[in-house]
């Protein structure tokens, strides 16, 4: 374990997705957020992301350019979460993680695919088909929902169901976007769809009562909850949860809970640089080993490329000055 002083330096980045991601809770077009990289006494280096899903990232000046192991560890768990992620990652590779004695950094199993809302789901879908035919691996789609006129949304269910293979799975994210009344419509039509894998976060953080209700009749899995409340992470839940590593915080505990075989949860991407992302595809790899291993939510297809994303740690710094 690294001890005694820690240099802190951090670099800006961000980019523009190719495409815009719409959701229940608005359009996102664009990543930001600060690298770490921190150096040990003895010239060992970690390396961390600090990210947000609505872009308020705090600078971490703060923190400081050098600082004690002790001192931060002990700030850790009163830091925001996005800084309280670049430096528990950083500190979990500067401990080992990732290291070849401990095996290096695992790949991801294969991702589900990600459809855009709305009419643009239907064309994505046909292109899923296809890569997933030729990758020759089993199709897990998730689609965006409660981002368009529910009418419409509707319709597009049943032509999803009906080009959906028998052996696919599904996933529906409403990021809290629907009401209770059409969130039952929707659990209604899909209470018997034997390729429901769930639905996410289909009403409200608030509505945890109608949530639960939900819950009684078909698969629901939390996502904004568990931000909101994360009390839920550790108790409360008897159903999946998304994780989102880095806009939860210190990852440490979440490896530790995964290596520990803690089940239903599935992991998912904040649509991080590569920094981040190798830390989502090493967790994803330990749930993939655990007793419930999902296809996680990488969404292929949704970053730019460029060496802002390369597994080269050394390289997205360079890419983000």
């Amino acid at each position: 374990m690294a001890v005694g002083p820690l240099r802190l330096t951090w670099r800006r980045f961000a980019f523009q997705l190719p495409r815009s991601l719409v959701t229940a809770q608005g359009t996102l077009a664009e990543r930001c957020g600060w690298l770490l990289r921190m150096q040990a006494s003895d010239g060992r280096l970690g390396w961390g992301e600090a990210a947000s899903l609505t872009g308020d990232v705090p600078n971490p000046d703060s923190l400081g350019r050098t600082i004690d192991r002790q001192v931060l560890e002990g700030w850790l768990p009163n830091l925001p979460a996005s800084l309280a992620c670049a430096c528990g990652l950083a500190l979990a590779e500067l401990d080992g993680l990732g290291s070849s004695e401990r095996g290096g950094w695992l790949p991801a199993p294969p991702s589900a695919y990600l459809l855009p809302a709305g009419e643009a789901m239907l064309p994505a879908l046909d292109q899923a088909l296809a890569s997933a035919s030729m990758a020759g691996h089993s199709l897990v789609v998730k689609w965006k929902v409660a981002a368009a006129a529910d009418d419409l949304e509707r319709r597009l269910l049943l032509e999803l169901l009906d080009r959906l293979p028998r052996l696919a799975r599904l996933r529906l994210d409403a990021n809290g976007g629907w009401d209770r009344s059409t969130a039952s419509w929707w659990a209604d039509r899909l209470g018997n769809e034997a390729r429901l894998d769930w639905l996410e976060q289909p009403l409200p953080p608030q509505d945890h009562a109608g949530l639960e209700s939900l819950a009684a009749s078909l698969p629901v899995a939390l996502d904004e909850s568990l931000r909101c409340r994360p009390e839920l992470m550790v108790c409360g839940w008897r159903g999946w949860q998304v994780r989102r590593p880095v806009v939860e915080g210190d990852p440490r505990p979440l490896m530790a809970s995964l290596a520990a075989g803690a089940p239903r949860l599935m992991l998912s991407t904040a649509l991080e640089t590569g920094i981040g992302r190798r830390l989502v595809a090493h967790l994803a790899a330990l749930q993939a080993e655990g007793p419930t291993p999902t296809a996680p939510g990488l969404a292929p297809g949704w970053r730019p490329p460029g060496p802002l994303f390369s597994a080269n740690p050394e390289v997205v710094w360079a890419a983000a000055a």
